[in-house]
Formats: structure tokens, sequence, C-alpha cells
């Protein structure tokens, strides 16, 4: 398993946290320190689409207008932490935040 964040993010903590003491063997991935590649970008893309994008992010709100309205995959090349988190893979399956639906299907 791999989640994909940064390690100041609570949510991230958060879910490392409750994922490790469900017995998950966790690879964290800091996504500031080592960004996706565009064939990561792509995969990621194609699984979530726009829904990436944390447009209520500092981050995203801090894009000039130029990169507002460039492509979601530029929008994360440019700037990494403008993904929402966690990102996580497990198992071949994609989770993209922590909510109840990615907590009931990784928390058994």
């Amino acid at each position: 398993m791999i989640l994909y964040g940064i390690p100041t993010c609570d949510t991230c903590k958060k879910a490392l946290k409750a994922l490790e003491a469900a017995g998950w063997d966790v690879t964290f991935r800091d996504i500031r320190r080592e960004p996706l590649s565009e064939a990561e970008i792509a995969r990621v893309v194609a699984e979530f689409g726009d829904r990436i994008v944390n447009k209520s992010s500092t981050t995203y709100r801090s894009f000039n207008d130029f990169l507002k309205a460039s492509e979601t995959e530029a929008q994360i090349a440019a700037q990494p932490t403008v993904m929402k988190r966690p990102l996580i893979e497990a198992e071949g399956q994609w989770f993209l935040g922590w909510d109840g639906a990615a907590q009931s299907a990784l928390l058994k």
C-alpha cells in the first residue's frame, strides 16, 4: 500500500495511523519531496478526473488564471500539493481522501 500525501497534513496522519493499526504495511510518499511522474499523474487523472485537484485549497486559490484554466495534469505537475489527500493505492485499487468509503474498504 502506498499513501501519497504530505507529512504536515492532519488527514494523512490520521489515515496512516489507522491503516498501520489495522495491519497494513504502508509506504508513505511525500509528494513534495518525490512528486508524481507524468505516467503516475496520467494514471490518477484517468482514475479520478479533475476530482483529484482540491479546488478549495490554498494552493489552488493561489494559481494564476492560466494555471487554473490548464489541464489537471499540468496543475499537479506544477504544484503537487494541489492534489486531494490522501491518495491511497492498495492492492490495485485507488482511494481519494479519507472518507467513510475509504475507511470501510481499508479498515476491515
